[in-house]
């Protein structure tokens, strides 16, 4: 049992010291809902790697993420800000929108609407579907 502690615990400390450099990316506001002034975390984008990627973390909000990781609480007018996110030149963002919106256009015809408009690379929707949001 402290074997797994101690290695979420290295986990933790390696993805905060990524916590500048994300802050600085994602210029102190969600990279998902663009608010800012609202306390961020760090977020690993499935598939979460075996050990912490820089490449692989977004930062966003604690609503954001509270929200992602439990679906059923997404609310879906939080998110109409992926109309403009899902052009993100970050692929992460553009992953995550894509999931998020997915997850939504099963209720919300805005949310399909905007994957029709939105023309991505073949490599962006596959890692979406991959790993949807569900």
């Amino acid at each position: 049992m402290a074997k797994g502690y101690d290695q979420h615990k290295e986990r933790m400390e390696t993805l905060n010291y990524f916590g500048k450099d994300l802050a600085r990316r994602a210029k102190s506001k969600c990279e998902l809902t663009g608010e800012s002034n609202t306390p961020l975390v760090i977020y690993e984008v499935p598939p979460v790697p075996k050990d912490p990627d820089f490449e692989r973390c977004l930062m966003i909000s604690e609503k954001a993420a509270a929200q992602i990781n439990n679906p059923k609480t997404l609310v879906p007018d939080d998110w109409r800000y992926l109309r403009e996110l899902i052009w993100s030149e970050q692929e992460l963002v553009q992953i995550m929108a894509c999931r998020i919106l997915s997850y939504i256009a099963q209720s919300e015809p805005w949310a399909q609407s905007v994957l029709d408009d939105a023309y991505l690379d073949d490599s962006i929707t596959d890692a979406a579907m991959a790993n949807p949001i569900t």
